[in-house]
């Protein structure tokens, strides 16, 4: 099976749809395909998330760096969200085939890339030596934080020929992790500086939630009150069990929960955990699953279809057999019954 890689740049700019727009343009011209987007005014951050092979993410992550380099001007950016860099952070998620080595070598060289193009880079998760480090520690302070002379702490990985930041793009956070769930829960009724305890309390680093990154953000073009977080691997974690301390937490400062915001796509372990806790599923297994069962169907599939092709071409027939012919339309995509343009001429 082709390996499937995950990208997800995250962008200073939440109050310009053409930014977006044309983000998403460039990102579909390297020939992934983009399954999510999302832009943020308060926060002052737009969020894509595309699937592809991973040369084609790689050269995707590239080209949307230097578009946000010369399209965002940092100097001039306020948002409620953390940031460092005009494309703030670029991580790169493992999928179907392909592993965790891999998507650290696109990484890898992603930044080598970024930073030849003038733009400073700094490895976190698993692209980082030695892996595990935060972006937390990285963003703290944010781009004004940065600006002169650079913490001797916080030197660029890789400094992009210059002595501190970009002037006007900052810096970007090139990564590799596992999936994660960036959710924002809505709340009324309370304060936001309210709810910062219940935030730090919470964290992993403050003996929280382990995996899970925390925040309270007001949003005054909405006036509202936001929890922001992050809750890594996923798939090893209860999000409803995370969930309920944050409604339990809510409660006791007399608020109560508005609503929940996925950023990007949904995991597959928040719907069933929920699933299987309102309605109390006997066996809430994730292979269980319909889209799941159909991707494994489709894997197993393209693999056969790929094998007997490739083994027919080893013996270098002069006539293509009938089953290999429906084996290549089916990796193609047609059905036995579609013509081709020129067949129909």
């Amino acid at each position: 099976m082709a390996p499937v890689l995950e990208a997800v740049p995250n962008f200073s700019e939440g109050r310009d749809p053409d930014f977006l727009d044309e983000a998403v343009r460039v990102a579909s011209l390297c020939g992934v395909d983009v399954l999510d987007r999302s832009m943020d005014p308060d926060h002052h951050r737009a969020v894509i998330t595309l699937v592809g092979y991973p040369e084609d993410v790689e050269e995707a992550g590239v080209r949307l760096g230097f578009l946000a380099r010369d399209s965002i001007d940092l100097t001039k950016h306020t948002g409620a969200h953390p940031r460092i860099g005009a494309m703030d952070v670029l991580p790169f998620v493992p999928l179907a085939g392909c592993s965790m080595a891999l998507a650290v070598q696109v990484a890898r060289r992603a930044g080598k890339r970024l930073s030849q193009g003038g733009v400073p880079v700094y490895f976190y998760g698993e692209a980082s030596d030695p892996p595990g480090r935060g972006l937390a520690a990285l963003r703290a302070g944010g781009f004004e934080a940065l600006q002169g002379d650079l913490p001797t702490d916080r030197l660029p990985d890789l400094d992009g020929g210059r002595e501190g930041l970009h002037p006007t793009a900052g810096g970007v956070c090139v990564g590799a992790r596992r999936v994660l769930l960036a959710w924002n829960v809505w709340v009324r009724g309370v304060s936001v500086e309210e709810l910062r305890p219940l935030a730090k309390a919470l964290r992993e680093r403050n003996g929280g939630v382990p995996g899970l990154r925390a925040l309270a953000l007001a949003l005054p073009g909405r006036g509202a009150v936001q929890l922001s977080m992050n809750l890594e691997v996923v798939e090893k974690r209860d999000p409803m069990a995370v969930f309920e301390k944050v409604e339990t937490g809510v409660t006791a400062l007399g608020g109560e929960i508005e609503g929940t915001e996925v950023i990007g796509m949904i995991p597959e372990t928040l719907v069933l955990a929920a699933a299987g806790d309102r309605l109390r599923l006997f066996e809430p297994r994730p292979e269980r699953l319909l889209p799941v069962g159909v991707a494994r169907h489709l894997s197993a599939r393209t693999d056969a279809d790929l094998a007997a092709v490739l083994s027919w071409l080893g013996t270098r027939e002069s006539e293509t057999p009938e089953e290999i012919q429906r084996a290549a339309r089916r990796l193609a995509g047609r059905s036995r019954y579609e013509s081709s343009p020129s067949e129909r001429a």
